[in-house]
């Protein structure tokens, strides 16, 4: 069966006679892109919705939304901050006007939707909450415990308070350079870790807002805060300079706690120098190696409010690290699950080895009790020697230790002896299966002894893969285990050699991660770093956030485009022109600066197609090719936002840049591009380069490459386009036939050999270039979506306002269900597959509508819809418009 575009499917539509509406709701209301969120700082927040209980064809026609500080009125219909009247639009976003919100106040908000029936329905009300909308409103200070950047204990931090009213609500507002934990009498308050999210610290710091008022006494009350390095004071040593970056100092916060009593009154309670501070148990943190702890130094009840403190000392007076402070706007790293080793096995007296089943990013915790001074050093890695003990050697490669005090990925634990003592890194992560625990004393272990805990950013799930294939549900889930695995408030290349924010590796998986989850409030802090980052004449560093690193090498188009496939993806799937608004200068900067350097329209600035299998494709093609992907987005954005001239300007220089490639590397009477290697080949196809009328034949050299090869042969460039350009070209057997092999190199050889995460090699035994936690290779995920779901959102109705469908029903499976949840709602793509016969189901969401494509012999609906209109080509392509509902049709191939 062969893909060919621009034709469609002809569906059976179920219970589209009658179009209902008395449960159509609006639903799911959220306030940048958070449900009922605390501490928005944003002067014109964005408001989303979408329909819930609808029955086909539903579609909004107008809303009208009302914002007030009174919850009763504005349930009632009547908002005093805000009412937009009616808006005839169906968009399901809208933006609360500047200037009308103000400090620490709760909204409440609700919308009211008229539907095409021409009834109406109202959302219940939802809330969010602003936090400090200017920097006057800041009361505390920023304190420190010291000036020495090398000083090993993390600083304690405590202040003793009474409170002699009834509290009504009371907010924590904490911003810090480096990380907290803050603790409200003795108790830890949230459940984040890692915060707060790196960041650019001498540009930009990010506050959190607590609700504290369940946690505060009547009496007398204790705030604890612990301080640790995190990336702003980098001890460790390793070569990307984060231990000379021009922001390192002692890290410090500032925190004010605003309570108001039942009476109406309001107190601030805020750092300054009577705060009282110390060290304890944590004597060495860092984020790229490990933790150190001394459980004989704990100084029980710290954070409490009978701690007598009178010998620790008082906090003393420090600058801000810079004077943007915003609010830390994104789903938080969490613990997401806690698990259990599946095996233990002890080796020798003093050396234990826990595996626990999986790859994964996180932390483990031991709890073990030992003679007073015993040291258990906690080895972290992703495999065993020979020998059963742990191997870091494929991940301790770019670690460049001063001395043997800071060893890698090994948390080091002295006992207490005075009880059984817990242990949890708190200020580190790890990339991680194994833990070899080697203790300078004897002790006894047991499986109930240690378990992990998988951390990422906790962002919700909105997209699931089944399949009749064991091998595919594997690689999906192999795929989101790395992706998740990569995501601590931006997107980093691998959780325990580096942590760093490579761009290739972000734009290269950007799909997959938003096919799957939702990640657009990490997307959009990583470009605000993006943002920080940028050089005025439009340079970006390899890695992001970076100290210095990266703007020298490895930051060419192929890996920095990200500063414009990102923002458009996030247009494409959600349909918030803000990303490109905000990003629409720093990428024209971008885009002017390589065309200063490259006036013919050709640049070979970047890595290539880095880590490839056999073949080194043309570096000036790729390079150029995504010279030619920025000026591109850049166009389209320019057009999206109204600027036309701009939009004429790019799309110019987008075409300049296509007809040098083609001038330079095709061969057009070949149909072939340089060396006719394949990323050679799916690069240009892939991403609109070759010309119109060849693409059959480029397509039909590539197969034809793809077989004589023997299987995949591509890096990290090629590995984004290879089975797309050959699905979407009438290849998607031989994509299918690539996506599934179990034999070297494949990601199915990774699986076969017990991968649970996806690789950075493609070869499972090579030395430097092997973690086992990379997304890099990562793309596999969302051709699932696309090729076989054949789910794709349109740029001319973004957000998938209309869906564009175009299954295809591959050999070697006969079940594959695809579902995504857009901003309106579940788009479902599901088939069953007996030899020829096809039964297909399709789920299109409220207020959107699809357009359905694939090629068959027949059609037959299950239960025919009236007045759909059926158009049939006469090679056997349908099509076919579909409005808001669910579908069912029987196809022949």
């Amino acid at each position: 069966m062969k893909w060919i575009s621009v034709i469609a499917v002809v569906v059976s539509f179920l219970g589209a006679s009658n179009v209902g509406f008395a449960q159509c709701k609006p639903a799911h209301l959220q306030c940048e892109s958070l449900t009922s969120p605390l501490g928005i700082d944003v002067q014109q927040p964005r408001l989303t919705w979408n329909l819930l209980g609808c029955t086909a064809g539903a579609q909004q026609v107008s809303y009208n939304i009302v914002v007030g500080t009174d919850s009763v009125a504005v349930s009632a219909g009547k908002g005093n901050v805000w009412q937009s009247g009616s808006i005839n639009r169906d968009d399901m976003l809208a933006v609360v006007p500047s200037g009308l919100l103000q400090s620490f106040t709760r909204y409440y908000w609700q919308v009211t939707v008229k539907n095409n029936a021409g009834t109406s329905a109202t959302s219940v009300v939802s809330n969010f909450e602003t936090a400090l909308m200017s920097s006057a409103d800041w009361r505390g200070a920023w304190i420190t415990d010291g000036i020495n950047v090398n000083e090993k204990p993390a600083g304690y931090f405590r202040k003793a308070f009474k409170l002699t009213k009834p509290v009504k609500s009371a907010r924590a507002y904490i911003v810090a350079a480096g990380l907290y934990e803050l603790y409200l009498n003795g108790k830890k308050v949230g459940n984040h870790r890692l915060d707060p999210m790196f960041t650019r610290f001498d540009r930009r710091n990010l506050y959190i807002t607590h609700d504290v008022t369940a946690m505060l006494n009547n009496g007398q009350n204790a705030l604890g805060v612990l301080l640790g390095n995190g990336w702003y004071n980098h001890q460790s040593t390793a070569v990307w300079f984060f231990d000379k970056t021009p922001w390192r100092a002692r890290p410090k916060f500032c925190m004010d706690v605003h309570i108001t009593y039942a009476d109406g009154t309001k107190e601030i309670i805020s750092t300054d120098n009577t705060w009282k501070t110390s060290h304890g148990p944590l004597i060495f943190n860092s984020i790229y190696t490990a933790e150190h702890y001394d459980a004989r130094l704990e100084q029980n009840g710290w954070n409490t409010a009978s701690f007598i403190d009178t010998a620790w000392k008082n906090a003393i007076y420090t600058s801000a690290p810079s004077k943007n402070i915003v609010a830390q706007q994104l789903y938080p790293i969490r613990d997401v699950q806690a698990l259990k080793p599946v095996g233990l096995k002890k080796l020798n007296t003093g050396s234990y080895v826990f595996d626990f089943g999986h790859n994964m990013a996180g932390v483990s915790q031991i709890k073990v009790k030992g003679s007073a001074g015993t040291t258990l050093r906690l080895i972290h890695g992703e495999r065993l020697k020979p020998d059963g003990h742990v191997d870091q050697s494929n991940i301790d490669y770019h670690y460049r230790p001063t001395d043997d005090k800071d060893p890698f990925h090994q948390d080091i634990l002295i006992l207490s002896g005075k009880k059984e003592d817990t242990f949890r890194a708190t200020f580190n992560y790890k990339g991680f299966q194994y833990v070899e625990v080697v203790s300078s004393e004897p002790v006894s272990l047991t499986k109930e002894s240690m378990i992990a805990y998988f951390m990422h950013s906790d962002v919700p799930a909105v997209g699931k893969i089944q399949s009749s294939s064991t091998l595919l549900n594997k690689i999906w889930q192999a795929t989101n285990n790395s992706y998740l695995s990569n995501f601590f408030g931006y997107p980093t290349d691998c959780p325990q050699r580096e942590k760093n924010g490579w761009t290739g590796d972000a734009h290269i998986a950007v799909e997959t991660g938003l096919y799957n989850f939702d990640g657009k409030t990490i997307y959009e802090k990583w470009l605000a770093d993006h943002r920080d980052e940028q050089q005025p004449n439009g340079v970006l560093p390899a890695i992001i956030p970076t100290a210095m690193w990266g703007y020298d090498w490895a930051n060419g188009p192929d890996w920095t485009s990200t500063i414009a496939i990102i923002p458009w993806n996030l247009y494409l799937f959600y349909g918030d022109k803000r990303p490109l608004e905000q990003n629409y200068e720093g990428l024209k900067r971008y885009v002017d600066h390589i065309e200063s350097l490259s006036p013919a329209g050709l640049t070979d600035w970047g890595l290539g197609d880095w880590i490839p299998i056999k073949s080194q494709s043309n570096k000036e093609l790729t390079s150029s090719i995504y010279y030619f992907i920025d000026a591109g987005i850049l166009a389209k954005a320019a057009k999206v936002l109204g600027k036309q001239s701009d939009h004429e300007k790019y799309h110019a220089l987008a075409d300049k840049i296509k007809n040098s490639v083609n001038k330079k590397f095709y061969n057009q009477s070949t149909g072939s591009y340089c060396s006719g290697y394949q990323t050679e080949l799916s690069a240009p196809l892939y991403w609109g380069l070759v010309p119109d009328g060849d693409k059959a034949k480029v397509a039909k050299n590539l197969a034809l490459r793809v077989q004589a090869d023997g299987g995949l042969d591509v890096g990290l460039l090629g590995s984004k386009t290879i089975l797309n350009a050959l699905s979407e070209n009438g290849y998607t057997d031989l994509a299918y036939k690539l996506a599934s092999n179990e034999k070297y190199p494949s990601w199915g050889w990774w699986i076969k050999n017990g991968a649970t995460t996806l690789y950075e090699n493609w070869k499972i035994e090579g030395s430097s270039d092997i973690s086992l936690n990379h997304i890099m290779f990562g793309e596999i995920s969302a051709w699932y979506y696309k090729a076989l779901g054949g789910i794709f959102p349109d740029a001319n109705a973004p957000g998938f306002k209309t869906v564009i469908l175009k299954p295809n029903f591959v050999n070697g499976l006969t079940q594959f269900s695809a579902t995504h949840t857009g901003p309106y709602g579940d788009i479902v793509s599901s088939w069953k597959k007996k030899g020829n016969k096809v039964s297909y189901d399709v789920t299109v969401p409220a207020n959107s509508n699809a357009v359905l494509e694939v090629k068959a012999t027949n059609i037959k609906s299950k239960s025919p819809a009236s007045g759909v209109k059926i158009n049939q080509s006469s090679a056997g392509l349908y099509s076919m418009q579909l409005q808001s509902g669910s579908y069912r049709f029987d196809i022949q191939l």
